[in-house]
């Protein structure tokens, strides 16, 4: 693809006409920030003085905020609960352009991550996290199975929390629609993501479901052996400081990380995914969508906590 092209299909003007569908687990992410001057007298610990609170959509919605930082109309299904934190995600969604199709469910607790901060330093996360009740996720499928039509792409973003319990049935929906499904997966058994058009393991994700490997030509035999056996059109690995690999039945394509600092990692995984559906949705040939969204991630790892790349900061490289 020409230069002339890749930025014809960037343009804002064609990157607000993707439809984007986002669904999986949607998190709350919590950061206190503070002060570390002395050690607790009740235990070896350090005592933060809490000085700045920030609040930040995680998760799924941290992939929904990604994408819709680039331009792309983009919409967010997933399960919150009905309680205070459930509302702050809804503000922090509308605040952001995202449309919300969240379903409140009373019988749990919205997802927290809260990471404490002290000199630039996580000291310490807390996790508050409750499953969807069956009844809430047989709603959300009915309402996937509506939505499908209106969008070009969809992410399933598996953060392992419950709310995908239906995903092969929404992957099968979503291929027999035309649409361009790509998955974040989770657990050791990738059987369930049969038929998406991309995978985005990283190394660990991926080890627990292939073994490790001692040398390149073994990673990709056993990387092309799963892609064919899922039907999978690409599986993508990102591999932290060694880049990323896209391997498909054409071609296996490495490129080098991107970053010139990395910072936090948290979240790096959203926004390649992200930059990836936007591009593609977009028009763009994989291999430059992979380029792309490897250079997204070596911004975003240039940042605190779950953080977002625009489009000018992406094209402006």
């Amino acid at each position: 693809m020409s230069a002339h092209e890749v930025v014809a299909l960037t343009a804002p003007a064609a990157l607000a006409q993707v439809r984007l569908l986002v669904v999986g687990d949607v998190m709350l992410d919590r950061y206190w920030f503070g002060d570390v001057s002395r050690i607790s007298p009740e235990a070896p610990v350090p005592i933060v003085r809490i000085e700045k609170r920030e609040e930040r959509l995680g998760g799924a919605a941290n992939v929904a905020r990604n994408a819709a930082a680039l331009g792309a109309k983009t919409s967010l299904l997933g399960v919150v609960g009905d309680d205070e934190a459930g509302s702050q995600v809804e503000r922090l969604l509308e605040g952001g352009g995202i449309h919300s199709y969240l379903q409140r469910d009373a019988a749990i607790s919205t997802i927290i991550k809260l990471r404490v901060i002290g000199r630039q330093q996580q000291m310490l996360r807390i996790d508050f996290e409750d499953a969807p009740s069956d009844t809430v996720l047989r709603d959300k499928l009915a309402q996937f199975n509506a939505l499908l039509p209106h969008y070009d792409v969809v992410i399933l973003s598996d953060y392992a929390k419950g709310s995908l319990v239906n995903v092969a049935e929404m992957i099968k929906a979503a291929r027999a629609a035309g649409k361009i499904v790509m998955v974040d997966p989770k657990g050791d058994d990738f059987s369930r993501y049969s038929g998406a058009s991309v995978l985005t393991p990283n190394k660990s994700e991926l080890r627990r479901v292939i073994g490790s490997w001692n040398t390149e030509e073994q990673l990709t035999e056993r990387a092309q052996q799963m892609r064919a056996q899922l039907g999978l059109d690409a599986l993508l690995l990102t591999r932290s400081e060694e880049g990323m690999s896209l391997y498909t039945a054409d071609e296996v394509l490495h490129m080098p990380t991107d970053a010139r600092e990395v910072f936090d990692v948290s979240g790096a995984g959203d926004t390649v995914i992200a930059t990836m559906a936007a591009m593609l949705g977009a028009g763009m040939a994989l291999g430059d969508a992979v380029r792309t969204a490897n250079r997204a991630g070596g911004i975003v790892v240039g940042k605190l906590g779950t953080a977002t790349v625009t489009r000018d900061e992406l094209f402006s490289q």
